[in-house]
């Protein structure tokens, strides 16, 4: 591999690896941290302005990781692609596929919880039971994401294809 081609994944991996770890410590601390005690300690009215002002920050850092996270997470798949590490890995495509769909729900339930729009009312009603969903989602990926990065996987031979044996002409 080209000295280019290393540095740009290996940047590309610190800022996956990096802002997921951003997305999710920030989504264990609302959770288990300042939702309880904003709950636990202060008024209706004080706790609603909290929550606005906190959404409003976070919305910003959910919208760059989402972004960040699909890049990355490209850049690092078509790694694996062009260099066929994993060509004819079946249990790596199928927890691969699994892994960018469990992603796409959590970022889908990240954006509904920072949104707006009207449809998604409920889900914010309930924020701490959505907050939790998205750690336990998230916490399937990084356990799918570790046990692809140390299990053996050795790519198999390509066939060969051995000569046809020399006809005797007749």
């Amino acid at each position: 591999m080209e000295p280019s081609s290393l540095i740009l994944y290996s940047v590309s991996r610190v800022f996956h690896v990096g802002t997921a770890i951003v997305m999710v410590g920030g989504a264990f601390f609302l959770r288990f941290v300042l939702l309880p005690a904003a709950k636990a300690s202060l008024a209706d009215d004080v706790h609603a302005r909290l929550r606005s002002a906190v959404m409003g920050t976070w919305k910003r850092i959910v919208h760059i990781g989402i972004g960040l996270l699909l890049l990355t997470g490209g850049l690092n798949y078509y790694r694996v692609i062009v260099e066929g590490t994993h060509k004819g890995d079946a249990l790596y495509n199928a927890l691969i596929g699994i892994k960018i769909l469990l992603a796409l729900g959590i970022f889908f339930i990240a954006s509904a919880l920072v949104g707006r729009s009207a449809v998604f009312e409920g889900m914010r009603r309930n924020v701490a039971k959505w907050l939790t969903i998205n750690l336990l989602l998230a916490a399937i990926i990084v356990g799918i994401s570790g046990f692809l990065k140390v299990r053996p996987f050795t790519p198999k031979p390509a066939p060969t294809t051995a000569a046809a044996p020399p006809t005797i002409p007749v």
